[in-house]
Parts: C-alpha cells; structure tokens; sequence
C-alpha cells in the first residue's frame, strides 16, 4: 500500500514526506520478511527434530539459532517507542586520564563503526577531533537505516578499559574510561526551536591525525548554545555550509535529548520513583589483563572472546539489554530471567 502511494500524482511534490513514507515501507517489508524467514524456520526445525532424533547436539544447536530468531523478532515487536525509529547520533568522549583515555575512546570508536557495518547501518562520521598524542577528544556518527536509535541507546553510558598500558615504559596496568552518548536525531520536531540570537557561530582551521590539515580553509563550525551552554562542533565535511547543517542537527539533538530527560524528570518526581539507569553509569568493564573478559554490568552478560568484540561482534549486549534480560549465576550455572 505504501508503494502504492510512491505511484500516486503528487507524490514526489514534498521530497522530506516521500522519503518518511518510503523508509516506513522499508521497515515494514523487512519485518514481513523476518516473519516468514521465521516462519520457514519453525517448519524446517520440526524436520530437524526427525533427521536429528539421534544426535541430541545437532538438535540444540537448531533450537538456540531459532531461539535467537524469536528474540529477534520480539525485539523488533518492542522497538516502538517515541524515538525508535528515528535516525540518531553517536558521541565518544574519553574520560580523564589523557592519552590512555584518549586512545581507548579511538578503540571505541572503531567498534561502533564496525558494529554500524555488520548491521548494515548508514552512517556518516561528522566530528573526529584527534587526541594530542593518540586517540581522539571527541567523536560523533550520524547513524541511519532500520531503527538505529532503538538499538543503539543501549550503548549509552560509561564504558571501562583495563589493560597494561601500551604508552607505560614500566608495562603497568591501567584502567581507562570513556562515555557514549547515543541521541534521537530532533527532525521535524516542533518543540524543539533555535533561536540565531541564542547561538554563537566560530569557524576554525580542521585538522586531522599527525597535523595534516583536513582543509586550507577555516571551514570547521563550532556553535555554542547560551541558553543552555552546549557546544557542539563539525569538522568532518569538506565546506562551512556543510559543517554548519550537521552541527546544528547535532546541537538540537542534544536540545531533544534535554527536552525528553526534564520530560522524565517531570514523571519521576510525580510517580516518586527514581530511573535504575542514568547517564554516566558505567555499563560495561572490557578487561585484557590480567584475564580477558568483556562483561555487561546491566545484564550479566560476559564473554572472554575481545578480539570479537572489539571486531564489532557487540549485538547480543544490546538485544539481552533491551529484552531486558538478567544472568544470574549459581553454582557455576547460569540462568535467565
């Protein structure tokens, strides 16, 4: 039906609502798609149940590959809440601690590129500032494609590195922090309005890895916004008009993202109940020494698999946080809410 309409006279007279009615008619095919894959699937795994009748091992293998079809399934049924949907932005900052932290933020920021990559995301980095001696201060991903805020706000939060410091002459160990901030891009959101007088608009000379110069030109835009002291710049395109559109589609999803926490502020004070999860906790510890292990704090999920993880092999986290599922052992055994 939503085809239909791209047919229709008139249809491509307003680009912005075309383009919204087509990416709503991709969704819905692919999840179509994924009902009647997973659909095949139950039937083929009753065939299974005969040919494997005498190897119990085959037969669990089948059943957790179609159990993790179902949560797939249930997890795109649960992705509808207001912001879902929408396309978003995410931002790595290292924590304190200089170049150690600096370098962690830049192995962050290859993992989500990656992740972005293996989900067949579309995405576009808009701010890469390197760090002094390695790493980065800061950077930011515009993320598009099928619901990239509902699964990647699972992703905010403070994640925590141990590792023997590669920038340590003496081979100690350290532990390093860095912050993920994942936001719903504001769109067309009417409450969400900027004034030009409540903003400052600096340009400055980009710069990249080693001293390189990005462009001869002042063509990087930082904007600051007084009202509420956010700051946001771009430096990642190659003209000032460019750098100026991301940098305020940055500035009012960082403006949305406010509007919806005092949203939830306001509910909570009148509910009397307090959020388990606030920015800035910690969610996630990824230590390579002196054991290897990547644990989510949230859910208990843990695997000793790094090199997969920093590889971008990160979506069992995000799906057993978002089903909200907890691992609990005892006894050696592990169990699930």
């Amino acid at each position: 039906m939503l085809d239909k309409k791209a047919t229709e006279e008139g249809f491509w007279d307003d680009q912005e609502r075309a383009q919204k009615i087509l990416k709503e008619a991709s969704t819905h095919r692919k999840l179509i798609e994924k009902y009647d894959s997973l659909v095949q699937e139950v039937e083929d795994f009753e065939v299974y149940l005969e040919l494997f009748e005498d190897s119990p091992e085959e037969a669990s293998k089948a059943l957790r590959k179609l159990e993790r079809r179902v949560d797939e399934m249930e997890l795109a049924k649960m992705l509808s809440g207001r912001d879902d949907e929408k396309d978003c932005i995410i931002t790595i900052k290292p924590g304190a601690g200089g170049t150690e932290s600096q370098d962690w933020a830049q192995m962050l920021f290859r993992l989500y590129t990656r992740y972005l990559e293996r989900m067949e995301y579309t995405f576009n980095v808009i701010d890469l500032q390197p760090g002094t001696e390695a790493g980065i201060k800061e950077a930011s991903i515009e993320v598009s494609g099928d619901h990239p805020f509902g699964y990647l706000k699972a992703e905010t939060g403070v994640h925590r590195l141990v590792r023997i410091s590669p920038f340590d002459s003496n081979a100690r160990r350290h532990t390093s922090f860095a912050s993920v901030f994942v936001l719903p891009d504001a769109g067309d959101v009417v409450e969400i309005e900027i004034d030009e007088k409540d903003i400052r608009i600096d340009t400055f000379r980009a710069s990249g890895a080693g001293g390189q110069h990005v462009n001869k030109t002042d063509s990087a835009i930082r904007i600051t916004h007084f009202p509420t002291n956010i700051v946001v710049s771009c430096q990642n395109e190659r003209s000032q008009h460019k750098n100026r559109d991301a940098a305020l589609k940055m500035l009012k999803a960082r403006l949305y993202q406010r509007h919806l926490e005092e949203e939830a502020k306001k509910r909570a004070e009148l509910e009397e109940t307090k959020s388990d999860i606030g920015w800035g906790n910690q969610i996630r510890s990824y230590v390579f020494h002196p054991y290897k292990m990547v644990k989510d704090l949230r859910t208990g999920v843990e695997t000793s698999n790094i090199d997969q993880v920093m590889d971008g092999d990160i979506h069992e986290f995000i799906t057993e946080f978002l089903l909200g599922r907890k691992r609990v052992k005892h006894g050696g055994q592990t169990e699930e809410d």
